[in-house]
């Protein structure tokens, strides 16, 4: 029963961890961008913004989430349940 107590445990601190990190909308909705193959130029001119802003808030939520690269990001913000789903899949919920 001690191990159903410790997933219990690290449940929690999943979601701790979750509650602490944010991604401001512009951050949701650039990584949703990338996410979809768009190129930080791409992303730039569909959000009308420039290249260097894109790049901006990639940096930030690499640093927020931990990682180095774009698919990293996808799947930490994923596994934190920090995207919507119907943003990301353009699935209508």
């Amino acid at each position: 029963m001690e191990t159903g107590a410790h997933e219990q445990d690290d449940e929690t601190t999943e979601q701790a961890e979750s509650r602490m990190i944010h991604l401001t909308k512009r951050e949701v909705e650039v990584l949703t961008l990338v996410i979809e193959g768009k190129s930080s130029k791409e992303v730039a001119e569909h959000i009308y913004i420039s290249k260097r802003t894109v790049d901006y808030h990639l940096a930030n939520i690499y640093k927020k989430l931990d990682v180095t690269n774009r698919v990293q990001a996808f799947r930490e913000a994923t596994r934190r349940n920090l995207l919507p789903v119907s943003g990301v899949f353009g699935i209508a919920l």
